[in-house]
Order: structure tokens, then C-alpha cells, then sequence
């Protein structure tokens, strides 16, 4: 038996409470067309209603557990702190990364943070985009992992193998830990095989997945990064020191953290410390990282196809069919991926679905924008959507939350015409305040000083038809945001 979570004390970080630290990086490209750079998979409701970061968050909410660190790119500032929100987590601390460094500068930022307070708290490092099916085996586990923790020991999680998996990393299990009930000494971590070497992992009964879940004290990963990755915390030590912090975020300073290696926690420490452990777990997990993945996890009809949206299938056998817009219909195919989005379309057989990335990499020499944006873009106050784009025009659809408002600005280039679809706006320009109703409308010439407010309690939505010699979002000189961007 292993013992339950241990009872939280009076402070919000401290040794007798788990501090859930999720990674929210990464652009998650072979889900591409759904995940892209500007909005991807953590943030999509992939596996169930929730997104998967609010999923990864929950498993860390209640006794036991101190608000989490999220450590993420701080152009996704704003969609991590409302899907937290949604997620009902409080306090949580938000570390905003100027670049992306990997995994070790990550979690070594919070376990800097953390120590601060108490070096002893045990960190439980996880992905914010993996599922995991089975939340009460997770926590017994985690039980497991979290005293071995306490002993000093650097532990991951490792996955029953359930097929001969290429995409992920395996792990050898050594032997039993005395006085550590569902603990093994981790022998030794195992690249990414090849399909016949994955055969083999899988049924040797001495290999796991590397599922990417480490548990340790705040203490005991600052001494092996110390011991086995020194110039990541020179470099690092200063970026949290001059760190600011504003809103609920926690900022780097940029400078520093600019000089900080690039480097995963598994070739920082994992691979070369003497303290790895690893707890052997049936979880449900999968790292969601490809469309077969979905494909597997998915409530599959009579003829093992997952259907996701408005889709139609006729004499279509195994196949993955998710449309996030128009009606989608698959005829006479067998084991195919077919992804619909409002601007790109995905077909492929199965089998090929870790090369995606393929794709999106000649889309991004290329130039084009689906590599990296969708078409709807999500601001704090709101989101907005391209729907036409001529010469010297274009129309957006804007939506804003209620309570909300846009930056007080201007723009050099385009004059504007808000026309209100739904709810109400208060509109500012050249010191003149006004309440646009439905059906109404307000023209913002160009140089313009002007804001856009929600003042009700139900969502606005406008139509914003932009006319000028550029229309690029950059034409924008912000006086005033609520939301602290320049």
C-alpha cells in the first residue's frame, strides 16, 4: 500500500504540499492543422470538453496540493490564465518565458522559485498536454513517487507499454527500492526505436514509456542540475533574480534567460544522475502527440471509425474524421486521417501520421501563414476573426467578454467602421464617448485615438471593416491597455 497524499499546511508553498508544476510549451505540430504555433493543443479540447491543460491542471487541484506554476510562452499569457480559471484553479503562478529553452531551464525556474520559500517541497513536474484516463491510479502513483522524492530520488513515471510504440522514449526498470513500496531503481533511459527495436521493448516486460512526469524536491533538482548541468543555472540564476511580475504573471528577465542552453531535463538530468527512479504505472496515458493517437483514444463506431464534428461516413472503415467547421463527408476510405478547419484541410493515410510535421515545416518555408496562425485569434478581451481580405480592405468579425475592452490606440495606415451585431459597445474616439447598440454604427477615421469597451454582461459582437494602405496588425500605437502590452 502506498500512502495517501499528505495533508496540506498554512502555507502556500511548503514540504508538506505537492507544487504541480505544468510545461505549457511547444507548438505541438504534427496535430497541425488544429495545434499551431499561435494556439495549440494544450489549449484544445482534444480528448474530452475540457482543453488538455485544464484536464493537467485539475489532477493537481484539492487536499494535498499548493496552487501550481505554469511555466509557458508569454504570447499565450492570457489564454493560460482563463483556462485556469475555467479549470477552478486559484492563485496559480504563471512564468512567462521570453524564448523557449526546453524543459530543464523550465523546471529549474520553478524549483528556483520554489526554493525561495521552501527547498524541500516536492515539485511534480508534468506536461500540460498529455491524457491520462485513469486521475486515481495517477495519484496513487504519485503517492509512491512523492515519498521516494522525499528520499532524494529524482522519479518519472513510467507507462506499460500497450503496443510497440516509435514515438516515445522507453525506460529499463531496475530493481525494487527497500522501504519504497512501487519504486525501481531506473537503470537506464532508451531513444526513440525503431519499429523493430519497439517490438521488442514492448514485450520484454523490463521496459516502460517515458511518460516526461518527474517528481523531486525543489532542492534535490537544483543539486544535480549543480552536479550535471551547471551552465544552465548560471545562466538561469539571474533571469529569476531580475525577474518582474505583473498582473498574475511572473516574468524572466529576458536578457539572461536569452543565454540559457537549450536542453530537455532527460539529457540535463535524468540520463546522467545516480538518483533516478521510476514508479511503474497503468494510467491511461498518451501524449497526444499525432492524429493516430486520437484515433486510439476515440469512442470508435461499428466499423472503428472516431468521428469528431459535422461528419458523414459512408462505407469508411478505422479512419479519424474531425471537422471544425463545414460538413465533412468520407467515402469508401480505409484507416485515413481527414482533419477540416476554417482554413486548411489534412488527408492521410493513418500510417503517416508522425510525418505532419513535414507539412508544416514546407508551409513555414513558404511563408504561409496556416503554418503558425489560425484564422480566429484570441486576444484577453476577446478573440477576432478574419472574413474578407481585398485590395486596401478587409472585414473581421470581433467578439468581446464581457466587462472587457481593447487597448486605447490609433493606427497610421486604415480608418475604421464598427457596425454592432450583438450586445452593446462603448466606443471611444477623439475624446467622445458613445454607447453603440445592435444595428448600429460608429466610422473611426484614420489617426483616430479610439477604444472599444463591453460594458454589458452578455459577449459583443461586431463586424469591423478596416480600409487603408496597410492593414497589418503592427500599424497599431497603443496610450493606454488595461492589460499591460506596449
Amino acid at each position: 500500500m502506498t500512502a495517501p497524499l499528505p495533508s496540506p499546511g498554512n502555507d502556500p508553498i511548503s514540504s508538506h504540499l505537492v507544487v504541480p508544476v505544468l510545461l505549457s510549451g511547444g507548438s505541438g505540430t504534427r496535430l497541425w492543422p488544429v495545434s499551431r504555433a499561435s494556439f495549440p493543443k494544450q489549449f484544445w479540447p482534444l480528448v474530452s470538453t475540457r482543453s488538455m491543460i485544464e484536464e493537467t491542471a485539475r489532477r493537481g487541484l484539492g487536499e494535498g496540493f499548493a496552487p501550481p506554476i505554469v511555466v509557458c510562452n508569454q504570447a499565450h499569457r492570457f489564454v493560460v490564465a482563463e483556462q485556469l480559471r475555467r479549470a477552478g484553479v486559484t492563485a496559480p503562478r504563471i512564468v512567462l518565458e521570453p524564448v523557449g529553452r526546453n524543459s530543464a531551464p523550465a523546471i529549474a525556474a520553478a524549483a528556483l522559485l520554489v526554493a525561495e520559500q521552501d527547498p524541500d517541497a516536492v515539485l511534480w513536474m508534468m506536461a500540460a498536454d498529455a491524457a491520462i484516463r485513469d486521475v486515481p491510479a495517477l495519484h496513487r502513483a504519485l503517492a509512491a513517487a512523492v515519498a521516494a522524492a522525499r528520499a532524494g530520488r529524482v522519479v518519472t513515471f513510467g507507462m506499460r507499454p500497450t503496443s510497440a510504440e516509435t514515438g516515445y522514449g522507453y525506460i529499463e526498470v531496475g530493481e525494487p527500492l527497500a522501504d519504497l513500496p512501487g519504486v525501481h531503481d531506473l537503470a537506464r533511459f532508451v531513444e526513440k526505436p525503431n519499429p523493430a527495436m519497439a517490438a521488442k521493448l514492448s514485450a520484454s516486460g523490463r521496459h516502460l514509456w517515458n511518460s516526461g512526469m518527474f517528481v523531486f524536491t525543489a532542492r534535490t533538482l537544483l543539486a544535480e542540475m549543480e552536479r550535471h548541468a551547471p551552465d544552465v543555472l548560471v545562466a538561469l540564476r539571474p533571469a529569476v533574480s531580475g525577474r518582474t511580475e505583473d498582473l498574475d504573471f511572473i516574468r524572466l528577465e529576458p536578457d539572461a534567460f536569452g543565454l540559457v542552453p537549450n536542453i530537455s531535463l532527460d539529457y540535463a538530468v535524468a540520463e546522467r544522475t545516480d538518483r533516478a527512479a521510476v514508479v511503474p504505472a497503468d494510467l491511461g496515458w498518451s501524449d497526444v502527440g499525432s492524429w493516430a493517437a486520437l484515433w486510439e483514444m476515440g469512442a470508435k463506431d461499428e466499423n472503428g471509425n472516431v468521428a469528431v464534428g459535422d461528419v458523414l461516413l459512408e462505407d469508411a472503415d478505422n479512419c479519424y474524421v474531425r471537422s471544425d467547421g463545414i460538413l465533412t463527408a468520407v467515402l469508401g476510405l480505409q484507416d485515413a486521417v481527414v482533419v477540416v478547419t476554417e482554413d486548411a484541410v489534412l488527408a492521410m493515410h493513418r500510417d503517416r501520421a508522425q510525418d505532419v510535421k513535414r507539412v508544416v515545416d514546407r508551409l513555414r518555408a513558404a511563408g504561409r501563414r496556416e503554418a503558425v496562425a489560425h484564422n480566429r485569434v484570441y486576444r484577453p478581451w476577446g478573440f477576432y476573426e478574419g472574413l474578407i481580405e481585398g485590395e486596401r480592405f478587409q472585414v473581421k468579425r470581433i467578439v468581446v467578454s464581457p466587462g472587457q475592452r481593447l487597448s486605447l490606440q490609433k493606427h497610421f495606415h486604415r480608418a475604421e467602421h464598427w457596425v454592432v451585431v450583438s450586445g452593446t459597445a462603448l466606443a471611444t474616439y477623439d475624446g467622445t464617448t458613445k454607447l453603440v447598440r445592435e444595428n448600429e454604427s460608429v466610422y473611426l477615421p484614420l489617426g483616430c485615438v479610439h477604444r472599444l469597451e463591453n460594458p454589458g454582461r452578455i459577449p459583443l459582437t461586431l463586424i469591423e471593416v478596416q480600409s487603408g494602405a496597410y492593414l497589418g496588425e503592427d500599424d497599431i500605437v497603443r496610450f493606454e491597455d488595461t492589460y499591460g502590452r506596449k
